[in-house]
């Protein structure tokens, strides 16, 4: 087995540990795992990334902000590149969500180009998530929101992965056919 690859792995277990106990919002309230190993998969096989610091940062980039990990735990653990990655992509939960939300639309643009794949990466497995199987409380107004503030994210990393961008583009361009009701 490749360095790399143990990384990744080593990357998953960790998330996997961490995430155990939470749940997605989605009607069949399905493991959060899923989530971030969707990441590093998008990131992967449709984006073409091998980058082991990237796909690292994916499995780990909820860790900080959705449970009780440090970010002193996972520089020891990971290093300080995926740590940095992990931290640029965390959302400071003291903050409203409606700045939260407008931050990640201003910082996305000065962001570094890791960190721009993750993000992008997340947008485009929210969208899928919501195309498939939404939150069952979600509105058809609250889905339309979502698809377009993360067009407001995207349109900052833009220039990253063209792959993964005409992925993104194809999923928001269904929401008119998916919401329109």
């Amino acid at each position: 087995m490749s360095m790399t690859t143990a990384w990744v792995l080593r990357a998953a277990m960790f998330a996997a540990e961490k995430h155990k106990h939470q749940r997605r919002k989605d009607a069949d309230a399905s493991p959060y795992i899923n989530h971030p190993i969707a990441l590093a998969h998008v990131l992967a096989n449709e984006g073409g990334v091998s980058d082991a610091d990237v796909l690292c940062a994916a499995l780990l980039h909820d860790t900080i902000e959705d449970t009780e990990t440090t970010a002193d735990e996972l520089r020891m653990t990971f290093g300080e590149a995926v740590t940095g990655i992990v931290l640029e992509v965390t959302d400071d939960k003291s903050l409203l969500k409606a700045e939260r939300k407008r931050l990640q639309i201003e910082y996305a643009a000065q962001a570094s180009p890791q960190v721009k794949l993750v993000k992008l990466a997340d947008k485009i497995c929210n969208l899928r998530d919501i195309l498939a199987s939404p939150p069952a409380d979600w509105s058809s107004e609250r889905k339309q929101a979502y698809f377009e503030w993360a067009a407001q994210v995207v349109s900052g990393v833009r220039g990253v992965n063209a792959q993964l961008e005409l992925v993104f583009d194809d999923l928001y361009a269904r929401r008119t056919t998916l919401f329109s009701c």
